[in-house]
Order: structure tokens, then C-alpha cells, then sequence
């Protein structure tokens, strides 16, 4: 399972889906997890539709978007093009509690969403 967060500094998720010049991605293991890649996603495009949909491009094979921010229409296509939206609990959260939650949910009783993304793998 693959987890894209959106963030200015690679450590914390702080940063607006649609505002984000790169996200994190990493995979989420067994017992841990591990840094993937970043995924830059430099370009800004003034129509909104086109702009959410580059983004969306940029989230590659990903299967959960993690970002502080993100607007309705933003969700409903991230959604829409198989990822699970993921909202930040708190201001500047780190990726790493995220990804130590994700795993711990993973373990002992993970929600349907998260099943469906752990039978396809």
C-alpha cells in the first residue's frame, strides 16, 4: 500500500493538495515502511480542472493521498480516480506518526477502505 503525502519539507504533512509542488510517497510494509520517491509536481495551470487533474497525474500508483488541505472538489476526484483521501489530524503532523498509525490500523483492525487496497496488492 503506497501513501502520497502532500508537504513543504518532507517531514511533516503541511501543505495544500492543490498548493503542492512535490509529495512524498511511501509504501507501507509488514512491520514498517519505507521512503519511495518524491514526486514532483511543479506545474501550475490557471484553469482549476486542469490543475487538479495534473496533480492527480502526479500521485502515480499511490492508494492513499494524505494532505493537510483539500478542497471538495479536489477529494471528490481523487476519489474518483481510486485513492483514499486522508485528512491530517493536526497542524504539521509528521509523516512518519501517520504512516506508525496507518500500520498500527493495518495490524489489528483495518477499516474496509484499507482492506480493499490490502486484497489487491
Amino acid at each position: 500500500m503506497k501513501i502520497a503525502f502532500a508537504s513543504r519539507d518532507g517531514i511533516n504533512v503541511n501543505e495544500h493538495f492543490g498548493w503542492c509542488k512535490c509529495f512524498y510517497m511511501y509504501e507501507l510494509l509488514e512491520d514498517g515502511f519505507r521512503f519511495v520517491k518524491a514526486l514532483p509536481s511543479p506545474n501550475e495551470l490557471s484553469d482549476e480542472g486542469d490543475k487538479l487533474a495534473y496533480k492527480i497525474a502526479c500521485l502515480e500508483d499511490a492508494n492513499i493521498l494524505c494532505a493537510s488541505h483539500i478542497g471538495p472538489r479536489a477529494s471528490l476526484m481523487v476519489k474518483s480516480a481510486g485513492i483514499f483521501v486522508l485528512k491530517s489530524e493536526k497542524e504539521n503532523e509528521k509523516m512518519e506518526e501517520v504512516l506508525a498509525t496507518l500500520l498500527h490500523v493495518k495490524k489489528t483492525n483495518p477499516p474496509l477502505w484499507m482492506q480493499r487496497f490490502l486484497a489487491t496488492k
